[in-house]
């Protein structure tokens, strides 16, 4: 059998600064690179990415501005025995954020009480019926986890009640500011909070988190809750896929060192039963959890009951500990045999489809649904496709196959009393789903953004949302060619091509088998906690000989176990889920990480392979990203501070000398001593007029460092922000591979955009900048939007003198 074709972006060696790192650092050169791989460029910025307890952390209750009002609202409730109910959420965020707020509350005498919604009959976040409920038990004060900030109609009808909803979320925050919840308070790092922040990656575990930990200290409780808070915090943040960077790869370094000595009685419960309790002599690393913890408690949330994992994780009595943890066991071992069902049904149909003639390639996008699929095949029982489990397999599909994933079930299919129903065989007696709905999970690849294409099909849908890589939503059945329709033109405006849909491999560096060493695996565990933002170093080798394979695994899933020469002795490898290719050829190119393998009392490196292909097929498959030098100097230090006014409150006439400056700004409004977008180095301007805002914080900076003007009048106008194609296009109008250096700030101006959004449309082409961490494109453009409509009050603050 061929090897499967994948895509293999090799990053650009640096090998000077690499060597500049290593040498600031301890780290051998290989590592540095991987550093460097991850935005990490300096001597100075690696030492903090090695020891964030070197970053200063600012005080949450100055970032988040409706703190204190929280933690005042929740010391009145505990003094006045109000009754306080929680409201969670079914995911592993949501249930770990619940469990942490119930421990605080109950340890600082709160009468408190959660709510989880039916993920079934329900859906995500507070609703109508918790509200109504509280309101019937006498209940005065609902705090939400990981939801309600986009609640509208649930949270005023609360408030209509009297009774006080403290939001804690970390979900995107309505663009209308009409739709912002009537909340006695707001605790969400995208709300009210600097961007540039510090805490802006929290997940809601993290917020949670904050308002415990600042909530017991008001209390006097601190040491007592501070460690079991943090095991929470961590559990929550690695299982929900949080980044692991900035606050929380901070929290999680420290966080993993408590797990493997926890002293909850919930945790200890569920790493005995997971069998990841060795880990606990070496110390734990995220993927402990992530594959150890998190599956038990994501199959609770995905096919059980929530209120087991809130029980486990609260609870204060091992026998009960252990019981709910063996129940965590067994209903992963359920959803894992659902999804393997799954995957080899959904399996099984492409493979007859691409024997039909379909190609993966030319469609760009798979949609599979579990009635389709049942139709076409042999099944003797035929049973719909479980909604809390299918976005597993999409992911799963989206790794064998490269392609974005669409995969669906019939919403009645998750009733698992009652999957006996019929599918039949014969599509011309299948009956009418006229009225029926399909619930879809979306994962993509990078080139294929799964938020815009459901915003482009949201025509024909109902309800749904999602981020760049993963969403979900449902549509009426009788839309289902529609669907494919739209995608299909979706992904021809997006210019995917048939070159994308492969599987798609990032790798840092190149490697010699013979340095493959423990020593490097141990220089490799400083760069932990790794995960989503910070991955695993991918090391890739050429022209490797292969000693022996054969494979391995019970059922029909198999993987690949390989002994490979080094030069100088052998190595053992493990490719999982590689086992229908075997034997690959005598000579291969690998990507792989290290991991350490464990038997008896001998510990000896082993890898973990994620790319084989065949010796020389690199030309075509992988892509070196390349570097492209940028100019961007920081603002001097301002020396004179300005007073902030509305332009249409402002004293008429305006002071003189004046600069006026601002996108679209008027070319005869204002007559006299008037300058226009440049200041004078050497002249003392009495005001400044924005008529907008610049493109970015650095620009004002720069401004008001040159001028040094007595009064700023802020104008009422917006810039308009260009969609993300339209930005695209002006990225690749530049000539980029005959520009000797870019100067950024220059472009930002000309452009109206801002540097971080220019940054990071270079870095979706390939590039490499020498530059802080970017959101996404989409995110960039999001930012920028909120930075045109801050209110003048807040950035007045931000140029006020110390």
């Amino acid at each position: 059998m061929h090897l499967p074709q994948q895509r293999w972006q090799i990053f650009s060696p640096q090998t000077d600064l690499a060597i500049a790192i290593a040498n600031a650092t301890g780290l051998s050169p290989i590592i540095a690179q991987v550093l460097l791989n991850r935005g990490i460029n300096t001597p100075e910025t690696a030492k903090v990415f090695l020891d964030p307890e070197l970053a200063n952390l600012p005080d949450p209750k100055q970032e988040f501005p409706d703190l204190i009002a929280s933690i005042d609202r929740i010391e009145y409730a505990i003094k006045n025995g109000e009754r306080i109910t929680i409201c969670g959420d079914y995911d592993v965020d949501g249930m770990t954020s619940t469990a942490l707020l119930i421990r605080t509350l109950k340890l600082l005498g709160a009468m408190v009480e959660y709510e989880i919604p039916s993920r079934m009959t329900e859906g995500y976040g507070i609703n109508m019926r918790i509200v109504r409920d509280c309101h019937d038990r006498d209940g005065k004060l609902i705090i939400t986890v990981d939801n309600g900030i986009a609640a509208y109609e649930a949270i005023a009808l609360a408030e209509s009640l009297n009774i006080s909803v403290i939001v804690t979320d970390h979900h995107e925050v309505p663009e209308d500011p009409s739709k912002i919840p009537p909340a006695t308070a707001i605790l969400n790092p995208k709300y009210q909070v600097d961007p540039h922040s510090p805490y802006a990656a929290i997940a809601g575990v993290g917020v949670a988190y904050i308002l415990a930990l600042e909530l017991s200290d008001r209390f006097g409780k601190r040491a007592e809750l501070e460690n079991p808070l943090l095991e929470l915090f961590t559990l929550g943040t690695i299982a929900d896929l949080a980044s692991l960077t900035g606050i929380n790869r901070r929290l999680v370094k420290k966080g993993l060192r408590l797990l493997s000595q926890s002293k909850v009685i919930g945790i200890i419960a569920l790493i005995n039963e997971t069998g990841i309790a060795k880990d606990k002599q070496t110390g734990m690393k995220p993927e402990a959890i992530g594959f150890g913890l998190g599956p038990r408690i994501n199959a609770i949330g995905r096919i059980g009951n929530p209120q087991v994992i809130i029980d486990l994780l609260t609870c204060e009595e091992m026998g009960q500990a252990i019981a709910l943890a063996q129940e965590c066991e067994a209903t992963n071992k359920k959803r894992q045999d659902l999804c393997k069902e799954i995957e080899e049904q959904a399996i099984r149909y492409i493979n007859q489809k691409r024997a039909e003639g379909f190609d993966i390639t030319q469609e760009r996008v798979l949609v599979i649904v579990d009635r389709d699929v049942q139709a076409d095949l042999p099944i003797a029982k035929q049973t719909g496709w479980h909604h809390g489990v299918i976005g597993i397999v999409a992911s799963r599909l989206v790794e064998r196959y490269g392609a974005p994933v669409f995969i669906g079930s019939y919403e009645d299919s998750h009733d698992m009393e009652d999957q006996e129903k019929e599918v039949s065989p014969n599509p011309q007696e299948a009956p009418n789903h006229q009225g029926d709905t399909v619930r879809f999970s979306v994962r993509g690849i990078p080139e294929f953004h799964v938020f815009h294409s459901l915003e482009y099909i949201a025509p024909i849908r109902n309800k749904g949302g999602g981020h760049k890589a993963a969403g979900g939503f449902t549509i009426p059945a009788e839309n289902m060619e529609k669907l494919r329709l739209g995608l299909r033109e979706f992904v021809d405006r997006e210019n995917i091509l048939p070159s994308h849909i492969m599987p798609f491999i990032q790798v840092d560096v190149l490697a010699e088998l013979s340095d493959i060493s423990m020593s490097l695996l141990q220089t490799c565990d400083r760069l932990q906690p790794c995960g989503l933002g910070n991955p695993d170093p991918v090391f890739y080798s050429q022209n490797v000989r292969v000693i022996s394979q054969q494979t391995r695994g019970r059922d029909k899933v198999k993987h690949l176990s390989l002994e490979l020469d080094t030069g100088n002795g052998k190595i053992k490898a493990i490719a999982w889920r590689w086992g229908e290719y075997c034997p690959i050829p005598n000579r291969v190119d690998i990507a792989y990480k290290l991991r350490a393998n464990q038997w008896q009392d001998t510990t000896s490196v082993e890898l973990e392979i994620v790319g084989i292909r065949e010796v020389g097929n690199g030309d075509n498959s992988q892509i070196v990203l390349k570097q492209i030098p940028l100019l961007y100097k920081p603002a001097p230090i301002i020396t004179k501070f300005p007073q902030w006014e509305n332009l249409s409150e402002a004293p008429r006439p305006l002071p003189r000398p004046l600069l006026l400056y601002g996108c679209d700004r008027p070319a005869d409004k204002f007559q006299g001593d008037v300058d226009c977008d440049r200041p004078s180095r050497n002249k003392k301007y009495a005001a400044v007029v924005l008529w907008t805002l610049p493109p970015s914080f650095t620009h004002l900076q720069w401004l008001i460092a040159t001028a040094k003007p007595d009064y700023i009048y802020l104008g009422s106008h917006i810039p308009s922000v260009p969609s993300i194609d339209q930005f695209r296009h002006q990225i690749q109008s530049l000539n980029l591979e005959n520009i000797n250096i870019l100067n950024l700030l220059d472009l930002a101006q000309q452009w109206w955009i801002s540097p971080s959004a220019i940054v990071s449309a270079l870095r979706e082409l390939g590039y490499i900048c020498e530059f802080p961490p970017t959101l996404p494109l989409d995110g960039e453009l999001l930012r920028m939007q909120k930075w045109y409509s801050i209110a003048i009050n807040k950035i007045a603050a931000l140029f006020v003198q110390n």
